[in-house]
Parts: C-alpha cells; structure tokens; sequence
C-alpha cells in the first residue's frame, strides 16, 4: 500500500466519508488512491471555493469531518473565503494540499508558495508532512485536531513525491468528544441567571441544536431569561413544536437597543456580541458593561452544560413549546416578506435551509418559526459566496432531507459552479435565488456612511444591471434541465414552484425577480 492509500484509508476509518476535490498534478497519487479507497465519495467542484464551502456544510450536517483536496497554494487560496467561514461555524473540515516534490522545491517552479503561510489564518492546524511514512500518522493528526476543542480547519500539506513511496500502513486516529461544562461555571451561570433582573442567555454553536434547545427552554422558564440566538448560526434547528428564540440583531444600533435591557448575557456557546464592522460613534462591543457571564464556550458539550444548567436552577422537566402560525399565502408581486411567507408555508419537513439570501432573508425568518421543523445554515463567518456550495455539501450530507438555497443574486455568483456539481451528484437542492441585480447590502451601507445620492463611479460598484445577468441561462450552461429553471415574479407562481420541487427529486432552480 502506499502512503496516498494509506493516508485515505486512515481518514475512512475515522468516518470521514466524501472528499470534496479540484485536484492537480501534485495529487494524482491521491486521485488514484480514491480508487482503493472506496469508502470515500470524490465530489469534484469546479471550482476551489465550491469544495471548502461543501465541505463546510457537510460537516455542519454530520459533526464529522469533510476532506477537500486541493492543488498547491493557489488552489488553496481560492477556497480560503470559505474555510474563513468554516472557521467560524468551528466546523471540523480537513484541507489535503499536494505539493511540489520535496527535491524539486529549492528550483522555484512556477507554482511554488509558502501554503503554510497561506493556511495559517483560517486553520487551527497546519502541518507538512515531512517522509512518507508519516503521511498516515499526520492525517491521523489532522482528523484530531479539527474535532479537538472548539473544532475547526485542519490543513495538511503533502508533497507529491511522498504520496508515491510504498509500505505505509493506515493510522488509527483518537476521536475525541467534547465534554461538558465544569460544574463550578455552570454554578456561577446559574447564580447570575437567579440574581439578574432582567437576563439574557445568549445561544451560539451546538446549543441551538434541538435537545439543548429544549434544555435552553427550562430555563428559560426557571430564570425568566430572553432566550436570543446569535446572529448567523452555522446550524440552528428551527420550527413548529420546537423552542423558538429571538434572532440578535445585525445592524450595531438595533443590536445595541436590544442588548441593553439586559443587567446579565449569559454565553451558552455564543461569542461576546460584537458589530460586523466599526462605525464612528457607535461602540464595537455591544453588550452592556459589566453584563457579560460564560456558561461555556463553543468547545464544550452544549447539550450536557444546557441540562445541568436547568438542573442547578431546579427548571421544569419541560416546557409547553409556544405556538405560532404560519404566514397567511401570499399575493401579488414578489418582495422579501412574500417570498419568506411563501418559502415558511411550503417548507417540507426535515428541511434544511442554507441562508445566503442576504438582505431578502429576514421575513423568513421571521415568519418561520411555524413553519415544518427545518434547520437553518447562515453565513457564519460574513465571506459571501457560500451559499451554494455549503448547499451542495449539506445534501451530500443528508440525501433523505430536501435541500433550500435561499441565495443573493450577487453573492450567488462567487460560486455558481456549484450548480454544475449539483447536477453532476443529482443533489436534492432547490436554489432559490433572489434577483434584485445589485448588491443591496452595499446601497445601504452607502447611506449608512452619509452617501445619500451616490455618483455614476460609486453605483456601477453596486449594481449588478447592464449586463443583467441571465440566471436561468446559467442553470441551464452548467446542466439543469430547462423544464426545472423557472423565472418568477409573483407570488402565486412561487407558491405552484415550490410546491412542485418539493415533490420532486432532484436540483431545481427558481430565478425570484425583486
């Protein structure tokens, strides 16, 4: 056996199971060896950023890790965006990089970098494998390190000459699992949620997972504290029958104003709220002073620390899960609050909906909380162009749940190659792209920083007309039948559309004109 067949054989037996691949000639040895290595599916991505954004939703929807095989440091860069994402969902994916034969580096070639420089910042392991006999062992590590405390992006660098040598064997890897809370923090959460008048627990990472949302609840009910998740969750699990917390505002102001009732924040494996950028005037950190208390962190065992903070508060062994309705079935021309009704009324069961629609996403949030029980997969880390391949990646992950790419036009097209990769793996997904042919996002930091009549310069930055871009014509160039392509502008029509996709197997693609 040689070290590639060693390498990927050691990553099947610690459950790893799809490799998400844009490989090059320094990884052949590790094409070949998908080959021997039969347990792990090879999704190819036409593009870099399309295999760590598929890898990131794998690993949100299976909490094992996802491999992606890249070529050298240029390949690596072209999916660092979304490994910054992954970073920020802490999901555990495993970056395999080919390299320049280790005596072939000191000439220079063309495609030389330094990778690991290039993987430090959105990694929290990176290593070069440095003999071949190592490759099983270092993989090994590499699996370790993305689900070791708060989990996360592991990269390993092998040179190809490495991948070749002959004799390895496979490497058996530790799994860990996280552990909860100590009982000496989850005591000092409770006295502040006793003491507060007004408290806050404030719900990140795992604990906005069905069972520690139940524990989150009894608490709630224990402690009279506002249950607030954070304000992109990388998976939150959502809908009829299941406890339905408030969503922390985006803008700072509107964050600020909601935060500041509250004389105690409790984190549950949420990050101290912070704004998304700094503006003058307005403070960076946004809860109030002195108000802040950890209960645990991302790195902890949210669902184990939830339960015995409801024990230590002597909560309700449950809690009756308020109700709410669904939107009544929308009419007339599209608009954000229609699409989100309509979307919240047609939601399968099961579904899980991967939020990229950027400033058409809120009403449906808003109105869904009655919706059929869903999870809902945001963009953790603010680096657009996520949406479609973390789709691709979640219904790899989950082929008996029905995929949503609630997705922007503009962010949509950083990675429109994955709809090719959707076609090709048949991928339960329904992309649902919202048309406003600018980036909305941006006109309205433009009035934000006082830019009230922007010039002709600054607005063809922000638009995205002249050429609109044909997304339906797109769908269909990257292999989407033309029968499963619809352009819609009302909301009749989308109530028909999605009836439809959701009963059929199989990509669809719906262009939403705003």
């Amino acid at each position: 056996m040689n070290s590639a067949t060693a390498l990927l054989q050691t990553a099947a037996d610690a459950g790893c199971s799809v490799c998400f691949a844009n490989p090059g000639t320094t990884e052949m040895p590790l094409v070949a060896a998908l080959d021997n290595v039969t347990a792990i599916r090879p999704v190819l991505g036409l593009f870099e950023g399309v295999c760590t954004g598929a890898a990131d939703g794998h690993a949100r929807m299976t909490d094992r890790p996802a491999l992606t095989l890249l070529h050298l440091g240029p390949g690596f860069a072209n999916g660092s965006a979304n490994l910054h994402n992954a970073r920020r969902a802490f999901s555990p994916v495993v970056n395999l990089i080919g390299d320049h034969a280790s005596w072939h580096v000191g000439a220079d070639p063309p495609l030389a970098s330094d990778i690991e420089s290039l993987a430090r910042p959105v990694s929290r392991w990176v290593t070069t494998s440095a003999c071949a006999d190592a490759l099983p062992t270092d993989a090994a590590r590499a699996i370790e390190a993305s689900l070791t405390g708060e989990r996360g992006v592991a990269s390993l660098v092998l040179p190809v000459d490495l991948q070749i040598a002959d004799g390895a064997q496979p490497a058996r890897v530790a799994l860990p699992s996280p552990a909860a809370a100590s009982s000496d923090a989850i005591l000092a959460a409770a006295q502040a949620l006793r003491e507060a008048e007004r408290p806050m627990l404030l719900l990140g990472g795992r604990s906005l997972r069905e069972k520690a949302l139940v524990s989150a609840a009894r608490i709630a009910a224990a402690s009279g504290a506002r249950l607030v998740g954070e304000v992109f969750p990388a998976r939150h699990e959502r809908g009829a029958g299941l406890p339905a917390p408030e969503r922390l505002p985006y803008f700072p102001e509107q964050a600020l104003e909601f935060l500041a009732p509250s004389d105690a924040i409790v984190l549950a494996g949420a990050a101290a709220p912070v704004a998304f950028f700094g503006y003058e005037g307005i403070p960076g950190e946004l809860a109030p002073a002195g108000s802040l208390r950890t209960a645990f962190g991302p790195e902890h065992d949210a669902s184990a620390s939830l339960a015995a903070l409801a024990e230590a508060l002597d909560a309700p062994a449950s809690v009756p899960p308020a109700s709410a309705p669904l939107p009544e079935a929308p009419t007339g021309p599209l608009t954000s609050g229609t699409i989100g009704a309509a979307l919240a009324r047609a939601l399968p069961e099961g579904a899980i909906v991967v939020d990229e629609a950027i400033t058409s996403a809120l009403p449906f949030f808003l109105q869904s909380s009655g919706a059929a029980p869903h999870a809902l997969l945001a963009l953790t880390g603010g680096a657009i162009g996520q949406g479609l391949p973390v789709a691709a990646g979640a219904a790899i992950a989950r082929p008996d749940r029905k995929v949503v790419a609630f997705q922007a036009d503009g962010s949509g097209a950083y990675t429109l190659q994955a709809l090719w990769t959707m076609v090709r793996e048949q991928l339960d997904v329904v992309v649902l792209l919202c048309s406003n042919r600018t980036y909305r996002i941006l006109q309205i930091e433009l009035g934000r920083a006082n830019i009230a009549e922007p010039g002709p310069a600054a607005r063809r930055l922000v638009n995205l007309d002249a050429p609109e871009l044909d997304w339906c014509a797109l769908a269909r160039g990257f292999g989407l039948p033309a029968e499963r392509t619809q352009r819609i502008g009302d909301s009749e029509l989308l109530a028909r559309a999605l009836e439809i996709a959701f009963a059929e197997p199989g990509p669809h693609f719906i262009e939403l004109v705003l």
